[in-house]
């Protein structure tokens, strides 16, 4: 493969900032002697090669050459391909498909002799502890699996542009919540802050003003502002201004596919412990820019005492169907907090209930819009007094907690009407609540395998604990007279 100008360009860069050729050959994509080889020549491969000014053929377009050019001048973002195509379209017998590159080739040197002027990009200079990007990329193309279910997730991804130095932490969207954790999970890495904090333009930072620009959010401004950060954003559509993250997400990701093919497993048992082990592989990395990194702390400030809080809060109203509705989303919450106001502590992960300063539960937050998630055990109380609600209720799946208790119910209604099966389903549900959901469930996995329509008492009778015999023991009859005698003996010892 041919090594481009843009390769070499990439290579000057990263030894600026290296000052290793490996390192910095890996990142511009060539192999070490390649990168040696440029090093040496300090110059690019197309000053290497020069170029040739003659035809070594006829040119197959020179007949029509000055229509062409004349509608280039005219229209210069007219792309090549297109072109061609109009003219195999208008003269199909002048013309064969396999001539498009040979085009190409020539509205190429006349762009660059003839054609307007080109945007150009403006490498920039980072300084020590200047500023913090922070971008989210989405990883799930690296397979991960949390107990042998697909994962898919985001990183949100802070860089020192500076050094590189880099953290990473998992998040399931672009939240105000996720940004927030990811920074100062960062921050308190380092122990420092840097002068800015820059973002894209993402609604976890920003809002439309309606004007063609965004504002800066007031929760992501104080947030930044308790740090002693700037904040700072990109301005629209001008994604290489927030570059070095850009770039660096990828690096990110190849790094981690690779950790994961000497791992020899993308299975993990819980979220932490993934999220541990992408931390540590990022730990590697930042250990060769620990020069660079400390030239950053020595001028970065020190953190605040205390931390800013990692979620938000609201106060909702229970309604009369026990639920909640958080961020566009619907959650149960028990019964008895039906009518009342309750805290919600919004994390980017997952929702904490409080009433009158205690905590209710925890429940794993929705992404998106429209979702619901509805624990049967907040509102079976209800349910098994009002069986009939059960056909039509509008969070009827989640009243399924597994897949065995969905084929026990599609049993029940193969056999029975339709509010016969509604109220034995509900009556087992009662048992999972009030009992042991597991052993439930396994008492319906038994009685499905054995052919039969599970009932209420029928599992019951399997998931009732097995009462122990208690033995009997024989106690013969006590001679008080031998107590006397031991009396009598310990007295003449004592004297």
């Amino acid at each position: 493969m041919r090594t481009t100008d843009a390769q070499v360009r990439k290579l000057m860069d990263e030894m600026g900032k290296h000052g290793q050729v490996g390192t910095a050959g890996l990142r511009a994509g060539m192999s070490p002697n390649t990168a040696r080889k440029y090093l040496r020549a300090g110059r690019l491969p197309s000053e290497l090669t020069p170029p040739r000014d003659w035809r070594t053929r006829d040119d197959p377009f020179e007949a029509d050459w000055a229509e062409l050019r004349a509608r280039l001048a005219d229209a210069p973002e007219l792309e090549t391909k297109a072109l061609f195509e109009d003219l195999l379209r208008r003269k199909p017998d002048g013309y064969a498909p396999g001539q498009l590159r040979t085009l190409q080739r020539r509205v190429k040197q006349w762009r660059a002799r003839e054609g307007p002027p080109k945007l150009i990009f403006f490498p920039q200079e980072h300084r020590p502890g200047e500023a913090m990007q922070t971008d989210f990329t989405w990883a799930s193309t690296l397979g991960i699996t949390i107990g042998g279910e697909p994962f898919p997730h985001m990183l949100c991804h802070p860089v020192l542009p500076y050094s590189n130095w880099e953290w990473a932490t998992l998040c399931q969207s672009e939240s105000m919540a996720a940004l927030r954790r990811g920074v100062q999970a960062a921050l308190g890495r380092l122990g420092r802050a840097p002068a800015y904090h820059q973002t894209d333009n993402s609604t976890a930072a920003t809002h439309d003003l309606r004007t063609g620009k965004r504002g800066f959010n007031a929760e992501y401004e104080e947030f930044v502002r308790h740090y002693g950060m700037v904040p700072r954003t990109i301005e629209v559509g001008e994604k290489e201004q927030n570059g070095d993250v850009e770039s660096l997400n990828g690096v990110l990701k190849r790094r981690l596919a690779q950790q994961l093919l000497l791992r020899g497993s993308r299975e993990f048992a819980t979220g932490d412990a993934y999220e541990g082990w992408v931390q540590a592989c990022i730990e590697s990395a930042n250990r060769l820019r620990a020069t660079r990194v400390a030239e950053e702390l020595a001028v970065m400030r020190a953190l605040p005492e205390s931390r800013w809080p990692e979620f938000v809060e609201h106060d909702v109203r229970v309604t009369a169907w026990s639920t909640i509705r958080v961020k566009h989303n619907a959650y149960s919450v028990p019964s008895r907090l039906e009518g009342e106001v309750v805290r919600v502590r919004i994390f980017d992960e997952r929702l904490e209930v409080f009433f009158g300063g205690e905590p209710q539960l925890t429940v794993a937050r929705l992404q998106g819009r429209n979702g619901h998630r509805i624990n049967y055990r907040h509102i079976i109380w209800s349910l098994v007094r009002k069986p009939g609600a059960f056909e039509r209720y509008r969070y009827r799946d989640d009243l399924f907690p597994s897949r065995v208790f969905r084929r026990a119910y599609d049993a029940l209604r193969d056999t029975r009407e339709v509010r016969k099966a509604d109220v034995e389903y509900v009556r087992i549900l009662h048992l999972a609540a009030s009992t042991m959901e597991t052993d439930v469930a396994q008492a319906l996995e038994r009685l499905l395998e054995a052919g039969m329509v599970p009932t209420a008492e029928q599992v019951r009778t399997c998931v009732a604990p097995i009462r122990p015999e208690v033995p009997e023991l024989a106690a013969g009859e006590v001679d008080l007279a031998e107590y006397d005698g031991l009396l009598e003996q310990v007295r003449g010892g004592g004297s």
